[in-house]
């Protein structure tokens, strides 16, 4: 938290109502589509973590079990929090993506759209970090702490309870108004804002997003089983992908939006005007074959600034190569998998061999 904090002032509800409004003027002038405020009481979301954690739905993420309850308890990660300002930004490109063709051409690398333009962590984070100087501008010397998905923060159910909208079955926060293909962005602080009220759910009956899951990670309603989510297994899985699983991921080389792109709120989505979330290197129509044959240090280059990084260079061949043994066989694909075949990481050999395996039954004999 930010010293030099309110320096004693006492401010009255109409000033903190006023100073609640600005806020949220300045965050729409700054590019977010929306900003509210929620309080500090997590305390049913932190039941539902708990179990969840205890289940072993989240995989190997270990760091989501390490700081025990500051992730549910904002007071505890930053002393003094009172108030969360939760904010969203749309992602979805205003150049057209052929999202839909991209996905159902196995030929073609499928990278999950909020991945395709530059880093959101370092977008949202500069625009949190104006918006708290704009703060400053307004009262002087205030408390708080800037995060974007990276700190222990349970960021949908606090946005939730700042009316940003409600945590569908497919576990992502949904508003009415636009969708769900947004980032999401907290300032922790001391302020004692006047709080926004929750969206209650209108999910329904609709189970969409649960039936189009290509790996039925959504186990019921409201609960995702990690460990066989895409995004999960091509982003933060560090080792191989269980072999029943493989066929699933079909041509996705880092994350899946199957579930947002079926949901029928996104009818609603806005394209973003945000110009870093133009998308890069042709990302949204390059092939496999292509990008399989980046090598590390062009890989370095071409991902510089961007969220693919997170996936590691060993993690991107290991997911271009399941892709490719999605693919249908031709003779280029099974060059581009043969030249791999004895590749100095045990990890990307292994996945190439289960691609060509994959092939075996083609005419091309391996």
């Amino acid at each position: 938290m930010k010293t030099d904090i309110l320096q004693n002032k006492v401010f009255s509800k109409a000033e903190l109502y006023d100073i609640t409004q600005e806020i949220k003027q300045n965050g729409i002038r700054l590019g977010f589509q929306q900003v509210g405020i929620a309080d500090t009481d997590l305390g049913e979301a932190e039941e539902r973590f708990e179990k969840w954690l205890a289940e072993g739905c989240h995989g190997d993420m270990d760091y989501l079990s390490r700081h025990g309850k500051k992730r549910s308890r904002p007071e505890r990660l930053v002393p003094g929090t009172v108030r969360v300002i939760s904010a969203r930004m749309d992602y979805w490109p205003t150049i057209s993506t052929n999202t839909k063709k991209n996905l159902s051409n196995p030929e073609k690398a499928y990278i999950s759209r909020y991945a395709l333009g530059r880093d959101y962590h370092k977008v949202l984070r500069k625009r949190l970090r104006q918006l708290a100087t704009s703060i400053e501008t307004q009262i002087g010397n205030f408390g708080y702490r800037v995060f974007v998905d990276s700190a222990p923060v349970l960021e949908k159910p606090i946005a939730q309870k700042a009316g940003l909208g409600w945590i569908g079955k497919h576990t992502n926060i949904i508003n009415p108004k636009a969708g769900s293909l947004f980032f999401l962005g907290e300032l922790y602080t001391n302020l004692p804002l006047p709080i926004d009220k929750p969206i209650m759910d209108h999910c329904g009956s609709c189970s969409a997003c649960i039936d189009v899951c290509p790996t039925q990670a959504i186990v019921a309603p409201y609960k995702l089983d990690a460990r066989r989510c895409i995004s999960y297994l091509t982003i933060e899985l560090k080792g191989s992908i269980p072999v029943e699983l493989r066929p699933g991921i079909g041509n996705r080389i880092f994350g899946c939006d199957d579930c947002q792109l079926v949901c029928p709120w996104n009818k609603f989505a806005k394209a973003s005007e945000e110009k870093d979330f133009i998308p890069r290197q042709n990302l949204a129509q390059v092939t496999l074959i292509e990008l399989f044959s980046w090598s590390e240090a062009y890989w370095d280059k071409k991902t510089k600034g961007s969220a693919l990084r997170r996936a590691g260079y060993e993690g991107w061949l290991r997911n271009l190569a399941v892709a490719l043994g999605n693919a249908p066989t031709t003779n280029e694909i099974l060059s581009a998998l043969k030249e791999k075949k004895y590749h100095t990481s045990e990890l990307v050999r292994e996945h190439v061999l289960w691609a060509l395996t994959q092939h075996e039954s083609s005419k091309n004999e391996i």
